[in-house]
C-alpha cells in the first residue's frame, strides 16, 4: 500500500472517496443532479441563447452576427414596444391586485363550516382546470361585436341599443383580457390561501375571542401575518404568471386592435416568428429579465424579514 492510499484509507477500511458518496451531502447532489439538468437544459440553456440571440441580427433562416446594442437602440424609439411595456405592466398590477382581494375573500369562505364545503371547493377550481384556449375562445364568443351573450342580453332589457364592441376598442378590449385573467387566475390563490388557512391553530382564534377580539381583529393579528409568508409566495407566482402570459392574449385578440393589447410576450413572438426578426424578438424577451427579477427579489427579501414570518417587528 502507498503513502497516499495509506492517508486516503481511514480508521474503518474506507477510502475518502467512499466516505463522500456515504455522506447525506453527497446523496443529496447525487438526487439533485438530475433535476438540475433538466433545468441547466430546458432553462438555462434557452435564456442564454436567447440573451445571445439579442445581440444580434438573426433572422429565421440564417444565422445573425454580433450588433452589440442595436436591437435594444432600436427598441428605445419603438412606440409599439413601449405600448406594450405599459399595458403588460398595467395587465399586472390590475389583474394580480384583483386576483389578491377576491382570492383571499373566497379562501376566507371556504375556509369556514359551510354546507357541501367540498363541491364549492372543486366549483371554484374550475377555471383554473380548464385550458387556457378553451376559456379564452369561451371569453371571445362572449365579447364577439356581433354574437356577444352580454350585449345581447343588454339590449333585450332595452338598457342600450346597440352592440357593444369589447375586442374592437383599445380600452375595452384590454378590460376584457383583464377579466379573463382574473377569470382564470383566482381559483390558484384561493385554494393555495386556503390550504395556508388550514394550518391556523383554531385555539389561538378561540383565546382572541375570549379576549373580546372582533372579526378583524383576528383577521389583523392572527389571520394576516401567519398567512403572509405564503401571500408572498402566491403573489409571486400569480404576478410571474400574469406578467408572462401569452395564450390568453394570443387566443382573444392577437394583441390587437392596432397593437393595443400586445404583452412584452405577444409582441416578440410577432416580431421573432411571424415578422422572422429572432434578434429583435430575443431582444423583447430579455428586457422582460429585469421585471421578473424585481418581482422574485420582492418575496425573496420579504420571506427573509422575520415581521413577514411572524408578524411582529423586525427586531
Amino acid at each position: 500500500m502507498t503513502d497516499a492510499t495509506a492517508i486516503a484509507t481511514t480508521a474503518g477500511g474506507r477510502t475518502t472517496w467512499e466516505r463522500l458518496r456515504s455522506h447525506r451531502d453527497w446523496l443529496g447532489f447525487w438526487f439533485m443532479a438530475p433535476a438540475a439538468a433538466i433545468l441547466i437544459l430546458f432553462l438555462a440553456y434557452p435564456l442564454g441563447l436567447g440573451v445571445w440571440l439579442s445581440f444580434t441580427d438573426a433572422k429565421i433562416g440564417r444565422p445573425g452576427h454580433f450588433i452589440g446594442l442595436d436591437n435594444y437602440d432600436w427598441l428605445s424609439d419603438d412606440s409599439v414596444f413601449w405600448g406594450s411595456v405599459f399595458f403588460t405592466c398595467f395587465y399586472t398590477l390590475v389583474a394580480s391586485s384583483i386576483k389578491f382581494a377576491i382570492g383571499l375573500y373566497l379562501a376566507l369562505l371556504l375556509n369556514k363550516n359551510l354546507p357541501f364545503k367540498a363541491l364549492l371547493r372543486s366549483i371554484v377550481l374550475i377555471p383554473f382546470v380548464v385550458p387556457t384556449v378553451l376559456s379564452a375562445i369561451a371569453f371571445w364568443w362572449i365579447f364577439d361585436s356581433q354574437f356577444s351573450i352580454i350585449s345581447w342580453s343588454l339590449v333585450k332589457l332595452g338598457l342600450i341599443d346597440r352592440y357593444i364592441d369589447f375586442l374592437g376598442n383599445p380600452w375595452n378590449a384590454r378590460w376584457c383580457l383583464i377579466f379573463a385573467n382574473i377569470w382564470r387566475g383566482v381559483p390558484f390563490v384561493a385554494i393555495t390561501l386556503l390550504a395556508g388557512l388550514q394550518t391556523v391553530s383554531p385555539s389561538l382564534y378561540e383565546a382572541a375571542t375570549i379576549d373580546g377580539a372582533s372579526r378583524w381583529q383576528n383577521f389583523r393579528h392572527i389571520t394576516y401575518p401567519l398567512l403572509t409568508p405564503i401571500i408572498a409566495v402566491v403573489m409571486t407566482f400569480s404576478v410571474l404568471f400574469t406578467f408572462t402570459d401569452f395564450q390568453l392574449i394570443w387566443a382573444m385578440t392577437r394583441g390587437g386592435p392596432v397593437n393595443a393589447t400586445h404583452l412584452m410576450a405577444t409582441l416578440s413572438f410577432q416580431r421573432a416568428i411571424l415578422g422572422g426578426s429572432l434578434g429583435e424578438g430575443a431582444a423583447i424577451s430579455t428586457a422582460m429579465i429585469p421585471f421578473l427579477l424585481a418581482a422574485i427579489m420582492v418575496s425573496w427579501f420579504g420571506l427573509q424579514k422575520r415581521k413577514w414570518q411572524q408578524g411582529g417587528d423586525n427586531d
